[in-house]
């Protein structure tokens, strides 16, 4: 079994994973174009699966900023996995990537303090739960967005 604990995290964000009844997996250019590709993709499938769009736009910020994120602090390879459960309501998002980078991304390392920080704040306002955790060679950040009933 894979453990989802991290560190200073809420208990909110150590929500165990779900098996998940439907999903797909991309492969992302580790590039800044990366989250622009990674919203398109989310918008098709979100589509596919007739999703509310209060909630499709949670969704769409959520891996926007999972991918941001990965791609500001984290080596290659990045991949999106996006899933849905009907039995938890709700949609599974993963971004895997190579685990932390020896250096901070170009857009991360020219801002200032005020400038950014803030993902993980949002990400927690609009996902039922979210964390991260490490496996062989790679680290997955996931997060759970509830479909509205």
């Amino acid at each position: 079994m894979i453990s989802t604990y991290a560190p200073n995290i809420s208990p909110r964000q150590a929500a165990v994973r779900r098996t998940r009844a439907s999903g797909h997996a991309w492969p992302l250019a580790h590039r800044p174009e990366a989250a622009k590709a990674a919203r398109k993709i989310t918008q098709a499938v979100l589509a596919q699966w007739r999703v509310a769009d209060e909630v499709a736009d949670s969704v769409l910020l959520t891996v926007s900023e999972l991918v941001t994120n990965a791609v500001e602090h984290a080596q290659p390879p990045l991949h999106l996995e996006l899933s849905r459960n009907p039995g938890t309501r709700r949609v599974h998002i993963e971004v895997c990537d190579g685990g932390p980078a020896a250096t901070e991304g170009d857009w991360a390392a020219s801002c200032t303090r005020g400038e950014h920080g803030r993902g993980l704040q949002i990400i927690d306002q609009l996902t039922a739960a979210h964390g991260d955790h490490a496996e062989p060679g790679r680290a997955v950040h996931w997060a759970d967005v509830a479909i509205a009933a």
